[in-house]
């Protein structure tokens, strides 16, 4: 862990432009000039199947494209931003409302280390101050500040992920939405912000527009076998098609704890492997080969 002030080289001049920038950075990893191309992604804590995959998608899609994600560390839309960005061989920062001492939500242990190894875990807490609702408040603002734009995945009326536009929105920074359902609450507060001018974005390439960012051009393939290096996933994917199977099925065929399973096709839904399709049914995806250019 190192800590950089307003003088130091590694702090990121991004932070300097904003209303009330920290003094002191906190920072495990490193910040490297190729992070200047970043965009936040936020949303809800209990995201939808629609919310998972879009942000998953998304945050795939930007992280191919050189861009950096920025997000927080919670539950929810921040995880699954930085599990994507990683697994597609991308950079990640998350700014956190605490010392770096600790971890919170304690389950993303491991995803910490993952992206103090793939970019950086920062703060402006120093070891040992725990996290409270005014400090995630401000977190937010670090957010926003360290990004081009703020990409907003599902959230109500009532997240915390308003915060992270309204700073925003101070910073003169973009701000982008993702459409949903009118009838879901999840989707509430991303609806209202298209209708009053924020961009809709229904893929990657309306954020790389909107910034004047260029698409790297790139081709890749998924590979033919399963990908995953845990056996379980593997032997769990054999019980998998395209015909929809319930987890207590999917539970029986396999021989495996419900709870192992639960956890197994969470992890695979995020690889982008199997996919919910309502109560509790899962397809497994097809594979293919998609190529991204100008």
């Amino acid at each position: 862990m190192k800590a950089v002030t307003w003088s130091d080289a590694e702090y990121p001049w991004r932070l300097k432009e904003i209303p009330d920038p920290p003094p002191v950075l906190y920072i495990k990893g490193s910040i490297l000039p190729e992070d200047e191309r970043a965009v936040a992604v936020v949303g809800t804590r209990g995201p939808t199947t629609y919310g998972r995959e879009a942000a998953s998608v998304l945050t795939g899609d930007l992280s191919k494209n050189g861009i950096t994600i920025v997000s927080g560390l919670a539950r929810g839309i921040d995880g699954i931003s930085h599990r994507a960005a990683i697994e597609n061989g991308g950079r990640t920062i998350a700014v956190v409302a605490n010392g770096l001492d600790i971890v919170y939500p304690s389950e993303h242990s491991g995803l910490s280390r993952r992206i103090a190894e793939n970019g950086a875990v920062v703060s402006e807490y120093p070891l040992g101050v725990r996290p409270n609702p005014r400090s995630f408040t401000r977190r937010n603002r670090l957010i926003s500040g360290l990004s081009l734009g703020t990409l907003v995945i599902e959230a109500s009326e009532t997240s915390g992920a308003i915060w992270t536009v309204q700073h925003a929105l101070e910073q003169d920074r973009e701000v982008f939405c993702v459409p949903g359902s009118i009838f879901s609450p999840a989707s509430g507060f991303t609806n209202r912000m298209i209708k009053q001018g924020a961009k809709l974005v229904s893929g990657y390439q309306d954020i790389l527009e909107e910034l004047n960012l260029s698409v790297v051009a790139q081709q890749f393939e998924l590979p033919l076998d399963v990908g995953t290096e845990d056996i379980d996933e593997a032997v769990l994917l054999r019980y998998l098609d395209d015909q929809p199977l319930h987890i207590d099925d999917i539970r029986k065929s396999a021989s495996l704890p419900i709870t192992a399973v639960s956890s197994m096709l969470t992890i695979l839904e995020l690889k982008g492997k199997v996919k919910q399709v309502g109560c509790m049914h899962y397809v497994r995806m097809q594979e293919r080969t998609a190529i991204y250019g100008n």
